[in-house]
């Protein structure tokens, strides 16, 4: 119950105070498990989770230190999120993350690890990648403009609702990790994932990607 009427409630603002326009909504493949990856600018941005996606198994990771804020702690409880440690390798928040996408859950998580003042992608973060590439998951880049804390603070200033656009990628998938050099692997994979998002978006967001051949090569690939 808490769920639903906080989602409606979420949804409704949403619909009240921005234009959200959805590209590449058929993107979102048709099964049941699946891993989306996003950039981060704005406080706003996990409230769009739940307008973009319409289930009641998302799978929501929370920075821990968010705990001493009351309204965060409620938002937790409501769409039972998971509450993890940024800095540290959380074993218990990951264990709860495989057993959830076991039952059929879809993860959601940005890499970056935490909001880009900017707007341009920072550098990701490996746990993404290696949830996604350990789970066997499909992979669904999501690009988000329009969130950004400063330009919320501004339109609202003069009343002026905002223009978010979430722009949906193709699905793909990360290879299991092998034996080995790990680190170089996942480094690897936290690059595709970012160059993935970061081909969704502008020019300049493209951030500390902007030379990376990988993206070059996959805006060569959007362009032919």
């Amino acid at each position: 119950m808490m769920y639903h009427f906080t989602r409606f409630v979420i949804r409704f603002l949403f619909k009240l105070l921005a234009r959200v326009k959805i590209v590449g909504r058929e993107y979102v493949p048709d099964v049941p498990s699946f891993v989306a990856v996003s950039n981060h600018i704005g406080r706003i941005d996990a409230g769009l989770v739940y307008y973009l996606f319409d289930r009641r198994d998302i799978i929501m990771l929370v920075a821990d230190k968010y705990k001493e804020t009351a309204w965060v702690r409620w938002l937790v409880k409501a769409f039972d999120a998971i509450w993890v440690d940024r800095f540290n390798a959380d074993l218990n928040a990951m264990r709860e993350v495989f057993r959830r996408l076991k039952k059929g859950g879809m993860l959601v998580v940005a890499p970056e690890g935490t909001r880009s003042k900017s707007g341009a992608l920072l550098e990701g973060r490996d746990g993404a990648s290696y949830m996604a590439a350990k789970a066997g998951l499909p992979v669904v880049p999501v690009a988000v403009t329009g969130s950004e804390d400063n330009v919320v603070k501004e339109r609202f200033k003069h009343f002026k609702r905002l223009d978010i656009t979430l722009t949906v990628g193709e699905p793909f998938t990360l290879p299991p990790l092998r034996s080995g050099d790990r680190d170089a692997q996942l480094k690897q994979y936290t690059d595709e994932v970012m160059c993935r998002i970061a081909a969704l978006l502008p020019a300049e967001r493209h951030g500390v990607y902007a030379d990376h051949p990988r993206l070059k090569a996959l805006l060569a690939e959007k362009a032919a």
